[in-house]
């Protein structure tokens, strides 16, 4: 073995869709190359150490905005301990502004951008002559006719333990400032029928979870409605044996084919990402998003109301020229549409993304270090920026986790943002904490809160026993109507989170 391809997953059950790639286009070279994966937490030590036993000659990393921090002390500790090892880096966090990063530094080679036939051919020179002067090297995108599928390299495992990624198309042709796909000129689809032809390989080694990273699914009606029919036959052939597939829709973008079409899955099986981002039109004018807000609403309420799919709204507070006022009324706007999540995401600063334009005139002020978080605007400062990063980290816990369906209503009332910040404040004031707060605890806190809110305590203590089996503050059980076991609900494919949505 002379190359070795290598990543640090956020988690075990992700499985890096970009080495695959690699390693399907490695060519005469895929003999001597193998794909090694790791997850971020894991001891430098012994990933290096496990790198080494490979004895490779050439170490290619995958580099993103989670994983970079962690795998520029790989790195650096590799080039110390075996200098001979041609380290060569590649991914999104590292195709921009390389000059600026250690991890750039300390490699052999870098390529940005596309790297699907630009590593192989990188590599065979470092094997073989003549030795590339560059550092530096632009991926060439190639047509997508050239470049291999790379399905049938996840293992078995994979397929039993992990989500599998997929993707029918590369690209985006919108232009929002805060993305990297505002970098891509357009959208550019893969063969159809060859890619369907690996969607249904996959199904039958038992795949049943599939994760589509595509962009704008429902850029092309006609590809999504074909891509969705292949998971329909499958459902329709085999009631029994649930297929569960994510997709990320334009939200202004859903013509009655498209509605038909999703109208005959049944529950468990489709989860749409949808991203709203704002709900603000000077703030989407800044920041080149184009949506229509009227469509995008009406198309949300019809999802929510006429559909079983799992539906996952995204915000991003701290974009330019969006207040907590405006983010307020969007929220409670989104909140009032009824999707299963709202995904309150954090503007961060990707490394290339145009978003950079608008530092001076809006007094962006990011986190020198990954993931670049928003500190503060000058519409939105630093203390109430925390503020809104703490009610981001308590929403995840108690109102997307889906432990929580019958109280949360209740706790957002008529004012869901306004209400919800007050928990919020209260319950940092009361934990100074965001991380590690147990569910036992997490629900007599909930029950505490809704107490000081007003509520009668043995009401509240009832309202929480109808969503958790926990303790009361007595200490006695209560009882709950929580998620019951599957053969309840139905068998489904969907992950844990999203089945205490279905069985809300």
């Amino acid at each position: 073995m002379t190359i070795l391809l290598s990543t640090l997953n956020a988690r075990y059950t992700h499985a890096s869709l970009g080495l695959r790639y690699l390693l399907a286009n490695m060519g005469a070279l895929q003999e001597q190359t193998k794909l090694q994966e790791f997850v971020i937490g894991a001891k430098t030590t012994e990933i290096v150490e496990r790198i080494l036993a490979h004895q490779p000659r050439i170490v290619g990393f995958g580099v993103y905005i989670w994983n970079v921090e962690e795998t520029t002390k790989v790195v650096a500790m590799l080039k110390r301990v075996a200098p001979q090892v041609v380290v060569v880096l590649g991914g999104p966090e590292v195709s921009h502004e390389p000059g600026e990063q250690q991890i750039v530094q300390l490699a052999d080679y870098l390529i940005t951008g596309w790297g699907d036939v630009s590593f192989p051919k990188l590599c065979g020179e470092i094997l073989n002559g003549p030795k590339p002067l560059m550092k530096i090297h632009a991926g060439v995108q190639p047509p997508m006719a050239e470049i291999k599928l790379p399905y049938s390299l996840y293992s078995d495992d994979d397929i039993k333990n992990r989500t599998l990624y997929v993707e029918a198309s590369r690209g985006c042709p919108f232009k929002c400032e805060f993305c990297l796909s505002a970098l891509d000129k357009t959208a550019w689809p893969f063969a159809l029928e060859s890619f369907l032809a690996e969607m249904e390989s996959l199904h039958a080694r038992g795949a049943r979870l599939f994760k589509f990273v595509d962009r704008t699914f429902n850029l092309n009606i006609k590809t999504s409605l074909k891509i969705m029919q292949f998971f329909l036959d499958k459902l329709e052939a085999n009631p029994d044996d649930p297929v569960y597939a994510h997709f990320e829709l334009v939200p202004d973008h859903l013509p009655d084919a498209l509605k038909e079409g999703i109208g005959k899955f049944p529950p468990g099986a489709l989860q749409f990402e949808i991203g709203i981002q704002s709900f603000n039109p000077e703030v989407q004018t800044l920041v080149s998003r184009r949506q229509d807000n009227q469509k995008a609403a009406d198309n949300i309420r019809w999802l929510t109301e006429h559909s079983h799919a799992h539906m996952h709204v995204d915000l991003i507070a701290g974009l330019p020229g969006e207040t907590v006022e405006s983010f307020a009324r969007g929220f409670n706007q989104l909140v009032a549409l009824k999707p299963h999540e709202i995904q309150f995401g954090i503007l961060k600063r990707l490394r290339g993304t145009p978003i950079i334009r608008h530092t001076e005139a809006f007094g962006l002020v990011f986190e020198s270090y990954a993931p670049y978080t928003i500190l503060a605007n000058k519409d939105v400062d630093f203390p109430t920026m925390q503020r809104l990063v703490r009610f981001a980290r308590y929403w995840d816990l108690v109102a997307n986790s889906g432990r929580f369906a019958h109280t949360v209503p209740v706790l957002l009332g008529e004012m869901p943002f306004e209400n919800f910040m007050a928990f919020s404040d209260w319950l940092y004031a009361n934990t100074d904490a965001t991380h590690r707060i147990a569910l036992d605890r997490l629900a007599v806190l909930v029950s505490r809160w809704l107490q000081v809110a007003g509520m009668d305590k043995q009401a509240a203590e009832r309202l929480l026993a109808s969503d958790y089996a926990g303790r009361n503050e007595s200490g006695s059980k209560v009882k709950s109507a929580h998620i019951p076991p599957p053969a309840a609900r139905g068998e489904t494919a969907a992950p844990q989170r999203q089945a205490r949505h279905l069985a809300a």
